[in-house]
């Protein structure tokens, strides 16, 4: 079992290998993070594991009203997660590389990171200025009929997006340039389609390529029957686009 230690940002959203992750930081816990990654040099990798919240907030309760970015109040690492941190994250999660990291006059932080590699949480210190996870690396195996899967996922892809471009009356790209690579395939589709976090979490989470694939199938379709019978969408976008304050 390969394991690796990182700092940990936990999330109300799901992180995808291969998935762009921009954040906004402003936090003192996260922002403490952001000066210890600023550390590695620019030629290595500047890694933190992403898991999505159970039970718990992403950003550090506060007065009522809008973040105040200029007053950073020192919060703790475990801040909105309870006394056992690690209860209120889902299990896996996905690392990522921070490509950008600008710090701001004002003392935050625009972050700029990708999704790379899948991981186990399988513990949380919780003892420094913010959380550091251990992690046990999960392999992205195939499982059988990855490549027909995939195509048959593009295929229904396609389909959801014209529907959904139908029911928004505004138009929509053929997707004729989506790849076709299995697991990428998977990890994209995952990421487009409109999910609550938990279908997110549970297309991450899957034992292989096929079987994630699979459940994308039955989802895509499902989806686009509901679409057909609806007259107008709602404003997705507001309820179910991931947000971080952070």
């Amino acid at each position: 079992m390969t394991t690796v230690r990182l700092p940990l940002f936990p999330l109300n959203s799901v992180l995808y290998p291969g998935l762009v992750l921009p954040l906004n930081i402003f936090e003192e816990r996260y922002r403490a993070m952001m000066r210890e990654l600023l550390k590695t040099p620019e030629d290595q990798p500047r890694r933190f594991a992403v898991v999505a919240i159970r039970d718990g907030h992403e950003v550090a309760p506060s007065v009522s009203g809008m973040p105040d970015t200029t007053a950073l109040p020192d919060r703790g690492p475990t801040a909105g997660f309870g006394d056992e941190p690690t209860k209120a994250f889902h299990s896996v999660g996905c690392v990522a590389d921070a490509a950008t990291i600008r710090e701001r006059d004002n003392g935050t932080y625009e972050v700029l990171a990708t999704g790379t590699t899948r991981v186990r949480l399988l513990s949380v210190d919780t003892s420094g200025p913010f959380l550091v996870a251990e992690l046990e690396e999960l392999e992205e195996d195939a499982g059988d009929e990855a490549g027909a899967l995939a195509e048959g996922v593009l295929r229904a892809f396609r389909q959801y997006q014209k529907r959904l471009a139908g029911a928004r009356e505004r138009s929509l790209s053929t997707g004729a340039d989506l790849p076709d690579e299995p697991a990428v395939v998977s990890y994209l589709v995952a990421a487009a389609m409109m999910l609550d976090t938990p279908a997110k979490q549970r297309l991450l989470q899957a034992p292989d390529t096929a079987s994630r694939l699979r459940d994308e199938l039955k989802l895509l379709r499902a989806e686009s029957a509901i679409i057909r019978s609806l007259p107008s969408l709602p404003a997705s976008e507001l309820t179910r686009t991931p947000t971080s304050l952070n």
